[in-house]
């Protein structure tokens, strides 16, 4: 079975992936922060990496201010690519957002991660990219983060979105693990298109947050505004299994 580092594999979806490539028998290891690993200045990177066959980020910044977020991205992709250049690295797997190709322009986020896959591309290494829809985990989380409009209620841009469960998105991430770089980017999402207000709401609810949440026109979306469907999938898109009333149960 192949050695695989885990970059954010301490994290949310990254400790998903690592509890899914060790029970296929895979050697997984994390490299993160509380590991010795900053991606930023490419501290332990080459440590982490020794040995390792395939790579996969599912790494993120700690804030969203814009700035922090484009340097990120900027030295992690080229510290990763150096890294696993060094390494020997066959395959990167890199998860990635549904409209990051389509919109970066308008998010900062998702103009930032567009420029880190730009580098990635670039870099030599062979790769495969996973864009995911937002997650069931992250419902409340905007719920929370939401103005409010001078009333008790949360208020989130006038979106549509289809939501996927972390779990689905780790699956896909460990499982490509043992295939062959396809040097492209898939889109993965989960099997049903909801408002964004009410996607929130029932996630809120789930916390005992009895708000009402409210599509405003005008809200941001991880600072900017977004028309009704940017953060849909295509077509070709893999539809995850879990629906959200499954997953709040």
């Amino acid at each position: 079975m192949a050695r695989i580092t885990v970059v954010g594999g301490t994290g949310l979806i990254g400790g998903k992936v690592m509890a899914r490539l060790r029970s296929a028998g895979h050697e997984a290891r994390a490299a993160s922060p509380s590991t010795g690993v900053d991606l930023v200045t490419g501290e332990g990177l080459d440590d982490a990496l020794a040995g390792s066959s395939v790579v996969i980020d599912v790494s993120k910044p700690r804030t969203y201010d814009p700035d922090a977020v484009s340097r990120h991205f900027d030295r992690a992709a080229r510290n990763l690519a150096g890294a696993e250049t060094r390494a020997g690295v066959i395959h990167h797997v890199a998860l990635s957002a549904v409209g990051t190709e389509r919109v970066p322009q308008s998010i900062p986020f998702y103009r930032a991660k567009a420029h880190g896959e730009a580098i990635l591309r670039d870099s030599g290494v062979p790769f495969s990219i996973v864009r995911a829809t937002q997650f069931f985990e992250f419902g409340a989380q905007i719920g929370a983060q939401a103005r409010t409009g001078g009333t008790d209620d949360a208020r989130v841009a006038d979106a549509e979105v289809q939501p996927i469960a972390g779990d689905d998105v780790a699956a896909v991430l460990a499982g490509l693990a043992d295939e062959a770089p396809s040097g492209g980017a898939a889109e993965i999402a989960g099997p049903d298109i909801m408002p964004l207000a009410d996607f929130v709401s029932r996630c809120l609810a789930a916390t005992g947050d009895g708000r009402t949440v409210v599509a405003d026109p005008g809200a941001l979306y991880f600072g900017a505004v977004i028309e009704r469907d940017e953060l849909l999938p295509g077509d070709d898109a893999w539809i995850a299994p879990t629906r959200l009333g499954e997953w709040l149960a």
